[in-house]
């Protein structure tokens, strides 16, 4: 039972986080979404950066994975958006759940 993990950052403020979440489970791109607030400590033009973002945690499908790639460029807005993905294995009541969710 095969299935998607991403981790990605978006723009600075909740409502945009919700907005990218709803439109992930619209889509069919998603079985699940799940939105954190975090401080996020990073080197950007040399420079030690600190700021405060929505971290987005996808569960999909495998096959799924170019489509969410171009819309969470498109819809994140940072120059370099932070995509991280792994395959997982899941239980048969979830994977069986999440499939059904994204027909």
């Amino acid at each position: 039972m095969n299935y998607l993990l991403i981790l990605c950052t978006t723009v600075s403020n909740k409502y945009c986080a919700e907005k990218i979440a709803r439109k992930l489970l619209n889509d069919k791109l998603a079985a699940c979404v799940s939105i954190k607030e975090i401080n996020s400590f990073y080197l950007w033009d040399e420079m030690i950066q600190n700021d405060s973002e929505y971290e987005v945690t996808i569960k999909s499908k495998p096959e799924k994975l170019n489509s969410l790639i171009e819309f969470l460029k498109f819809e994140i807005g940072y120059e370099i958006p932070q995509i991280i993905y792994k395959n997982f294995e899941s239980e048969r009541s979830y994977y069986e759940w999440a499939e059904k969710s994204m027909n």
